[in-house]
């Protein structure tokens, strides 16, 4: 079975091939083709989770016969394993499930690039998650910023553009401080690989000689990924750059690409800094208020929005706040419950950015609240798994989200600080109200019929030069016009809704095997 510990470079390599090969490819055989690789990639990263199970180590596969900084190794363990099958099947689900809107909102003549787009930024995932050389890391981050990019910019109207350009503003500015830390990392320790680079800061911080310069490095790492991955207060982002793409990207860059920046960040702590060095420069208590800011402001952004689209970005911001709160605990359980969360979260925030627009289409093409009244009648299916995505994002038993909160609470009370704890269940208790408060009203909404006799409705659409239009239309003929899909188109977007649903509830009921799967990749990590 060593074999097996050629996949994941395979998978990366084949990954950036792909994306060179769908160039070539019509629009609906790039997308069979990338269909088809990513089922083979989520096998393939599949086997090697399992051979990490089995065999109880990581692994490490050395690239070249050059030591660093000129060789470049990719190190596979349990807890990089887990967070790549997640990725990739989120991946899958979305481009399947987002294939019909996609077909609306790309033109034809373009759609054989979004796929393009769509297996270099797998590669660009795939690297990240299993690189064990810092440097390497910010190479296919910047990769993973442009690749982003055409994913938002890919359906043209006005208000994606903008929207792409201040993500690849702010982004760019992310990745400027990331690579001033990379760099000022390299100066202090002389090496890029993480292992020998965390070796070079356990002396330096028993010395204390050099730990200015360290905590300078670890600061502006700190906050170039944060702002990469909306961390309070740098999410203002968000809501345009998820809400008006397409929905096979807005699913992909809320579920995906922010956790794995952070994903990268903890690997930083962890691998190369190491949790006592964080202690000593003060950066989990930092995240920690951060963390709970960002679950408290997201929330009522999220409130205070008149769209479905944008109420959703905004919980982005709020849910990554928990990740941050995690970080900021610290310690077994705090990282465990981190981990948790951007699982839980890749699964259930792709299943709302994936409903919302089925239940604007049978509303006028309409994401206001005021329109999407009754749109749960219309579109049975998409309310049912929208209605279970709220509950899991509100905390309710047997979902994926009540678990969350459970390893959060637990994170809080063995922190050993009181006024943590306190605080973390403070924010827990407020934060789910207020998630209540904005998804409840959500369903309610969707599953109120309205008036009797209402017939017609206003529709606010972007039109394709970005300008806004009013549009009326006639509930009855929508009803006609948007429900009668195809077994075909009906098959390939509730199958991937299926899937994601039954991770989440497998994440709900089966807990305790993902904890330990994550305790014990945490242990190879390290």
């Amino acid at each position: 079975m060593d074999f097996i510990r050629n996949f994941p470079l395979f998978s990366i390599v084949l990954s950036l091939f792909s994306g060179v090969l769908c160039t070539m490819l019509k629009g609906r055989h790039a997308k069979n083709y990338t269909a088809v690789f990513e089922g083979v990639l989520i096998a393939m990263n599949a086997a090697v989770l399992y051979y990490t199970m089995k065999t109880g180590t990581s692994f490490t596969y050395v690239m070249g016969e050059f030591p660093a900084p000129w060789g470049n190794e990719i190190r596979a363990g349990i807890l990089e394993a887990l967070i790549v099958l997640t990725f990739l099947i989120v991946v899958l689900c979305s481009v399947l499930a987002g294939w019909r809107f996609l077909q609306i909102d790309v033109d034809e003549s373009k759609v054989n690039y979004y796929f393009s787009i769509i297996n270099l930024l797998t590669a660009a995932l795939l690297a990240m998650s299993y690189t064990n050389d810092i440097f390497t890391g910010y190479v296919f981050l910047e990769i993973l910023t442009l690749t982003s990019c055409g994913l938002i910019v890919v359906r043209e109207i006005g208000r994606t553009t903008l929207a792409a350009i201040r993500y690849m503003i702010l982004n760019l500015v992310g990745s400027g401080l990331f690579l001033l830390g990379v760099v000022l990392l390299y100066d202090i320790t002389g090496h890029l690989l993480m292992i020998p680079m965390h070796e070079k800061i356990q002396l330096i911080a028993e010395s204390g000689i050099g730990m200015q310069p360290l905590t300078l490095a670890v600061g502006v790492i700190t906050i170039g990924l944060g702002i990469k991955s909306g961390l309070f207060p740098f999410y203002l982002w968000m809501p345009d750059t998820y809400g008006w793409s397409t929905p096979s990207s807005g699913s992909i860059l809320s579920a995906i690409i922010s956790k794995c920046y952070i994903f990268l960040l903890i690997k930083i702590y962890l691998r190369v800094i190491g949790e006592d060095v964080l202690g000593m420069i003060h950066v989990p208590r930092i995240l920690f208020v951060l963390g709970i800011l960002g679950m408290s402001m997201g929330s009522v952004s999220a409130i205070r929005k008149k769209s479905i689209n944008r109420m959703i970005a905004f919980s982005s911001a709020a849910q990554i706040g928990y990740i941050y709160m995690g970080i900021g605990l610290g310690g077994p359980y705090g990282y465990t419950a981190a981990i948790f969360q951007i699982i839980a979260h890749c699964v259930t925030k792709s299943l709302l950015f994936l409903t919302s627009p089925r239940l604007a289409e049978v509303s006028g093409d309409s994401l206001l609240f005021k329109n999407l009244q009754g749109s749960a009648f219309r579109a049975k299916r998409a309310g049912l798994f929208f209605i279970i995505g709220a509950f899991s994002m509100i905390g309710i038993p047997i979902f994926a989200g009540f678990s969350s909160k459970i390893l959060f609470g637990l994170a809080g009370a063995y922190c050993g600080q009181t006024g943590k704890f306190i605080l973390t269940m403070l924010a827990l208790a407020a934060s789910s109200v207020l998630n209540a408060i904005y998804f409840i009203r959500t369903v309610i909404r969707i599953y109120s019929r309205g008036e009797s006799g209402m017939k017609e409705s206003v529709a606010i659409v972007p039109t394709a030069e970005g300008r806004i239009k009013t549009v009326r239309h006639d509930t009855e003929d929508d009803e006609k016009k948007y429900g009668a899909w195809t077994r075909s188109q009906r098959l390939m977007y509730e199958l991937p809704c299926h899937v994601l649903i039954a991770y989440n509830l497998l994440l709900g009921l089966f807990a305790w095997a993902f904890v330990d799967l994550i305790e014990r990749g945490l242990l190879m990590f390290i």
